[in-house]
């Protein structure tokens, strides 16, 4: 079954309304805001694993929403699922009311080296979507160059990804998920297999890129202090069958520096995560 036979089964069952107690999209100044991403219903078991079940949530427009929870709850699970990348048992997701397939849309995958093409020079891997979509040569170039100048790219993307370190390879990784403008950006754990000089970097450069562009990013981590520094909101998912045991809205300004993690608001919040992750490791 692909996603939309599943979609579709779902709406013939009629899909269950939000169940109560869902959490709602939060807003900058913590009221709801608009939802973006509607998910209704949503279940996927593995083998006799429960991953989810009647999972029902929304993803507010122009957040950047950090996932996180225990080993094998399903954060990676989760977007997968709404990405199109593994099909769900049954349920519906939409965006803007939209299928995915009506849906522009980013994944940055958490393995950059298997994720580009090393036959291709960085800037072919870049414009390969834009290739795959027929886009005029000239708004390939057009594209590209507003890319690197908004991200004040200074590495050669002559190169091939085997010329180039881990986090170059990561940035022409995700360089290629936003050059096609989507209106949403998953991140699947990008920073865990670069060294933490490159990691702090690249934490830099997608805050920056989240404050021009206000794309909404759903972005899985396992680590808290990274989930809490770059989120507008932080989703805390129990062990499978997953709920969400809190949704926390960060609420403190950016940018962001390096000097954030040492202030009391900081300190409280990713405090009050990691009591809420603790429990729900002891209830496990």
């Amino acid at each position: 079954m692909n996603a939309s036979e599943a979609e579709q089964m779902a709406e013939d069952a009629n899909a269950p309304s939000s169940r109560a107690g869902a959490p709602p999209p939060l807003s900058a100044a913590g009221v709801t805001g608009e939802t973006h991403i509607t998910i209704r219903g949503l279940s996927k078991t593995f083998g006799d694993a429960v991953i989810y079940d009647n999972f029902d949530l929304d993803i507010p427009r122009g957040r950047f929403v950090s996932v996180f929870g225990p080993n094998g709850c399903g954060k990676s699970t989760l977007i997968n699922l709404i990405s199109g990348l593994i099909d769900p048992d049954a349920g519906t997701i939409r965006f803007d009311g939209k299928r995915l397939r009506d849906t522009n849309f980013g994944y940055v995958f958490q393995n950059y080296r298997e994720a580009l093409f090393p036959w291709m020079r960085s800037i072919d891997n870049i414009r390969y979507p834009l290739k795959f979509r027929n886009i005029p040569r000239a708004e390939q170039k057009a594209r590209v160059d507003r890319l690197v100048e908004r991200l004040g790219v200074t590495i050669d993307l002559n190169k091939y990804p085997y010329q180039m370190s881990g986090g170059q390879q990561q940035l022409v990784s995700i360089m290629r998920s936003l050059v096609i403008e989507p209106e949403v950006l998953f991140l699947d754990e990008p920073f865990s297999a670069l060294d933490y000089e490159m990691t702090l970097f690249m934490r830099d450069q997608l805050q920056a890129l989240f404050m021009d562009t206000k794309t909404t990013m759903v972005f899985v981590s396992h680590d808290l202090e990274e989930a809490v520094y770059l989120a507008d909101d932080v989703m805390l998912l129990s062990r499978g069958p997953a709920e969400v045991a809190d949704y926390v809205n960060v609420g403190i300004p950016r940018p962001r520096t390096s000097a954030t993690i040492s202030e009391d608001e900081f300190v409280q919040v990713k405090a009050h995560c990691l009591e809420v992750f603790q429990k729900l490791v002891r209830a496990a």
